[in-house]
């Protein structure tokens, strides 16, 4: 029995993938739990596997091109079972008489041009035809209806596109009736035998003068990029942000994280400052349960456990994997946590689990010179933590002129869950935690 293969929800908040690669290739044999493709989801690289066994019978999206969660895009089948209903069913029947020897004898039909290419031999424009396919689709990745996809260009099937190239027909005059207004071979002749005008017949407007534009490279979307802009517009518009700065002395932290990376350095363990803020945050939260916190809409959720997503920065953007528990680790095993987090989220390697279910969020720009921002908040968490550079500073301490290490540090808040006063005293025992390290183990 056939097995449709479709585009898996490989991670909690995808709704579509972009196949980077198929590992299996048509016609080669299929085992139920073997790899089949690579998929990109809004998180990772992930592993497409089989749910059945057979062969690799017809793929119906290409390297690079995207889907959606639920679409079908490939079929598992035994050799000689027949699978022509399937892609019908998935609008796929020009690919469907892609295979069939009499599409070729039809097509034939349609001009002298395409008898010469039956005549010639079937191998050469089978390969053509699947050629043609893949552009078309990577084109048109994006229906928009009545066989125009996305900047205006024409949908449709490369039978179509053949059938109206020998017959004169100007796809722009057809109405396409194939998935989200895809023109297909059955529009075509539909189009001729209710006598649509050729492209020839068609009076063409005197061409517009092109306005003179700056050069520009368009960038395609990651799924990464997409998921990021679709989450900030669900967070700085419904979420009601304010923020609160504080500036804190570095100086006993400083000299802690010192003794900490000597005390593990024949373990390999490079304690950073970042480390320092996880664990003072994780120690902060557990004494201010508010702000480890989320809105429901009908309750204001509080978490037993804290769960600290740790911003990192990749090529597509930005994920936050996660620290479980941080406010019952230790500070050197933050720290190998997070240097071995950051290392496979920037090879696109974390898995689901790895990178969902935080409490609390914390993005430090803070190596990249930045001494103070703010932070959008990740939802449905209730804050965030901004966290900038340590610099020097001349500051009075006990009536005296002193330089010091100082970093300031902002608190994104959402107010429905978390009030001024609220956050105020949650960044003041985190100041007592950095300024004086031994409050945080306590």
């Amino acid at each position: 029995m056939a097995t449709k293969v479709y585009m898996e929800a490989l991670s909690p908040t995808m709704e579509e993938g972009r196949l980077i690669s198929w590992l299996k290739k048509e016609g080669e044999a299929v085992a139920e739990g073997d790899v089949l493709a690579e998929v990109e989801t809004d998180k990772a690289t992930m592993e497409l596997v089989a749910r059945g066994s057979g062969v690799m019978r017809k793929q119906l999206l290409g390297d690079g091109e995207t889907a959606n969660v639920g679409t079908l895009i490939a079929v598992v089948a035994a050799e000689d079972e027949d699978i022509s209903g399937i892609l019908q069913e998935a609008g796929g029947a020009d690919q469907a008489a892609e295979e069939a020897p009499a599409e070729e004898q039809q097509v034939a039909k349609a001009g002298e041009a395409g008898a010469a290419v039956a005549a010639s031999g079937q191998t050469e424009a089978h390969q053509a035809q699947r050629s043609t396919a893949r552009e078309a689709a990577a084109e048109t990745a994006t229906p928009t209806g009545d066989g125009v996809g996305g900047e205006g260009r024409l949908r449709a099937s490369p039978v179509a596109r053949r059938l109206a190239a020998e017959s004169g027909l100007d796809l722009g005059e057809v109405r396409g009736t194939g998935p989200g207004g895809r023109i297909i071979k059955r529009d075509i002749e539909a189009a001729l035998e209710g006598g649509v005008p050729a492209a020839a017949e068609v009076e063409a407007p005197a061409p517009a003068a092109a306005p003179v534009a700056a050069e520009y490279n368009d960038v395609p979307l990651s799924q990464m990029r997409k998921t990021i802009a679709k989450r900030l517009t669900q967070s700085i518009g419904p979420i009601p942000h304010f923020f609160l700065t504080i500036e804190v002395d570095m100086a006993e932290a400083m000299t802690f994280r010192q003794k900490l990376n000597e005390r593990f350095a024949s373990e390999g363990v490079k304690v950073s400052p970042n480390d320092l803020v996880i664990k003072a945050v994780a120690a902060a939260l557990r004494k201010h349960p508010w702000v480890n916190s989320s809105w429901t809409g009908e309750a204001i959720r509080q978490y037993d456990a804290v769960h600290i997503g740790v911003a990192v920065a990749v090529d597509e953007g930005l994920i936050t994997p996660i620290i479980r528990n941080a406010d019952r680790k230790g500070i050197a095993e933050i720290a190998s946590e997070v240097k071995e987090l950051a290392g496979r989220a920037r090879e696109k390697k974390l898995l689901p689990e790895e990178y969902t279910g935080g409490t609390f969020s914390i993005s430090n720009l803070g190596m990249f010179g930045i001494t103070e921002f703010t932070a959008v908040i990740n939802p449905p968490e209730a804050a965030i933590l901004a966290v900038g550079a340590i610099e020097e500073k001349v500051v009075v301490v006990d009536g005296q002129m002193v330089i010091r290490p100082r970093m300031r540090v902002t608190l994104s808040c959402d107010h429905r869950v978390v009030d001024g006063a609220t956050g105020a005293k949650f960044l003041e025992t985190l100041r007592q935690n950095l300024e004086e390290p031994m409050m945080m183990l306590a």
